[in-house]
């Protein structure tokens, strides 16, 4: 009886799969972000400008319904602690860095910028910052594609290049003297919200055409 191959211990262990429920996790994220600031915005009674406005304003005691956006952040920031539980192939510092990003986000929810103004505001930078910088902490060594640690790299420096400009215009920096506040947050947390759901589709999308290639043989 012929014996099995031995195994070659320098062969690295193949990821675990991302879980089925991954792709309802990520879509939480933007539906909770985009969906919420563009209900919230379109509910204001009084002129609302979007491109200098913060997203926080719509959260505000002071704005109308603040609860659209209230929940928004915090649906986005469940999206993205459930995200983070699902992504099994990805590094564990990415994974936690993704869901301490999400559990910040919903202490936004939970702290409006006009009732607590310095918790708020440490809150966003620590949800701003973990969801920058977890792509390139998800990179495992060895891997190519969505994991690989060129695209993680890649994909930390265009949100941290649009966290660098949302700063520059909240502090009134730039040429136009924070004229589009509203604008470059929208473009960092649009951006931060949908990289997961990049991510899990990339990853079942590789996984299928593994099954795909594997049935054919």
């Amino acid at each position: 009886m012929p014996r099995p191959a031995p195994q070659d211990p320098h062969r690295p262990t193949p990821a675990p799969a991302v879980r089925r429920w991954a792709l309802a996790a990520a879509t939480l994220a933007p539906i909770g972000m985009i969906g919420g600031w563009t209900l919230a915005a379109a509910r204001q009674e009084s002129d609302f400008d979007a491109v200098r406005e913060t997203i926080s304003a719509l959260a505000a005691q002071t704005a109308t319904l603040p609860v659209i956006m209230t929940a928004g952040l915090a649906l986005t920031g469940v999206g993205h602690v459930a995200t983070a539980l699902a992504l099994r192939p990805a590094a564990r510092p990415g994974r936690l860095l993704l869901a301490a990003g999400g559990v910040a986000t919903a202490l936004v929810a939970a702290l409006p910028v006009d009732a607590s103004p310095r918790a708020h505001g440490l809150a966003a930078a620590v949800a701003f910052g973990a969801l920058s910088v977890w792509p390139v902490a998800a990179a495992r060594s060895g891997t190519t594609g969505v994991l690989g640690r060129r695209t993680g790299a890649v994909a930390t420096g265009v949100l941290l290049a649009l966290l660098a400009w949302f700063v520059v215009e909240l502090q009134g920096l730039g040429p136009d003297d924070g004229a589009a506040t509203g604008l470059a947050e929208r473009a960092v947390a649009a951006a931060q919200s949908l990289w997961p759901l990049v991510v899990v589709l990339a990853l079942r999308s590789a996984r299928g055409g593994r099954r795909s290639t594997a049935s054919a043989r």
